[in-house]
C-alpha cells in the first residue's frame, strides 16, 4: 500500500510558510487561537476551493467524511462550520492578501520568459470584473438590486501566464471604469479592456504614464478623422485612421491623437472597431490583441 503523502499536502509543501508564518507573527493572526490555527484555516479554504466546495457546511462535511486524514492534510485543528465561520470574519484579511501578493510575485517570475503568444515584447494586461451575486437577507451592505446582492470583482490578468497581477472587489455598483483611478499605470505595458472602460479622461492618464491601451469604440463615439493608412484588406482589415476626439468634452479630455482601426472577423461576422494609443504595431496585431482579453473572462 502506497505510504506516501497525501497530493493536497504534496500541493501545499510548494508554498512559503516560511513567510506564512512570518505575516502570521506580523498580523497577530494567532492571538487568542487555542486550536485552529491560521494554517489550518489557510488550508480549510485552500482546500474548499480545489474541491470546489459551496459552503461552510460543504467544507465542514466533506472534510469530517475523512477524520483520520486531517492530520496527514497538515491541518492540526478540528473542523467545524462555526469555528471556520468565526475564523473568516474575525482574522485579519490583510494577512492572506499579502501572502497571496507573495504568491504571485513568485508565479509572474516563473512565467517571466515564457512569450504570450503575440509578436511583441511588451507586458500585456486584459482587464475585467465580475459581478458576484450574494443573499440580500444575509448581505445587505451590498444590495446591488431592490432584492439583489452582490459584489465586483475586478482582474486585472497577465498573459504571460494567465496570472492575476491586481484583483479588487467593491460594491456591485461600482462602474468599471472607476477602477483605473486604482490601479498604478505601468509604463511600456498594453491594457486590453472592452467597450466599458472608454473613458476619455482616464485613458489619457494612462498615455501620459507612457502606458499602452486597446479597447473597443462606442457606437456613439465621436471622433475626427485627419487621415489613413494603406491597408491590406484580405487580412479583415478595414480601415487604419489618426483621429482625434470631435465631442465638446472629449476633446480637452483626450487632447492627443488616437488611432482608430476597424476589422471584420470573418467567425462571427462582425466589424469592430478599435481606439490605441499605439502607432507602431500592426493594425492586425492590435487586433489580436483585443481577441486575446477573452482569457480574463474564462478566468
Amino acid at each position: 500500500m502506497y505510504a506516501g503523502k497525501l497530493v493536497f499536502a504534496q500541493v501545499m509543501d510548494h508554498l512559503p510558510w516560511h513567510r506564512f508564518h512570518r505575516l502570521v507573527e506580523q498580523y497577530r493572526g494567532n492571538r487568542k487561537v487555542q486550536s485552529f490555527s491560521c494554517s489550518d484555516q489557510y488550508r480549510c479554504m485552500a482546500f474548499a476551493q480545489l474541491t470546489y466546495r459551496s459552503s461552510l457546511r460543504d467544507i465542514e462535511t466533506c472534510l469530517r467524511a475523512q477524520a483520520g486524514k486531517l492530520y496527514h492534510m497538515g491541518i492540526r485543528g478540528g473542523v467545524a462550520r462555526n469555528t471556520l465561520s468565526n475564523a473568516n470574519s474575525v482574522r485579519d484579511w490583510r494577512l492572506y492578501a499579502a501572502f497571496t501578493q507573495h504568491l504571485i510575485h513568485a508565479a509572474r517570475g516563473l512565467y517571466h520568459e515564457e512569450g504570450h503568444g503575440l509578436d511583441l515584447d511588451n507586458t500585456v494586461y486584459a482587464l475585467d470584473s465580475s459581478t458576484i451575486d450574494l443573499c440580500l437577507s444575509l448581505f445587505p451592505w451590498a444590495r446591488f438590486r431592490k432584492t439583489k446582492a452582490a459584489v465586483k470583482l475586478h482582474t486585472l490578468l497577465d498573459l504571460r501566464g494567465n496570472i492575476p497581477a491586481f484583483i479588487h472587489v467593491t460594491e456591485g455598483k461600482l462602474h468599471d471604469v472607476n477602477i483605473l483611478d486604482i490601479m498604478a499605470p505601468e509604463p511600456g505595458a498594453f491594457y486590453v479592456m472592452d467597450r466599458a472602460y472608454l473613458d476619455f479622461a482616464r485613458l489619457h492618464t494612462l498615455h501620459l504614464n507612457a502606458a499602452h491601451f486597446v479597447l473597443r469604440a462606442k457606437r456613439n463615439t465621436k471622433l475626427r478623422r485627419l487621415y489613413s493608412r494603406q491597408v491590406d484588406r484580405t487580412t479583415g482589415i478595414i480601415c487604419d485612421q489618426v483621429v482625434v476626439p470631435d465631442g465638446v468634452t472629449t476633446s480637452k479630455d483626450y487632447p492627443d491623437k488616437l488611432r482608430r482601426i476597424k476589422y471584420f472577423d470573418s467567425a462571427t461576422e462582425k466589424t469592430l472597431v478599435f481606439l490605441t494609443n499605439d502607432f507602431v504595431l500592426p493594425p492586425l496585431t492590435v487586433a489580436e490583441l483585443y481577441r486575446s482579453r477573452w482569457r480574463v473572462e474564462l478566468f
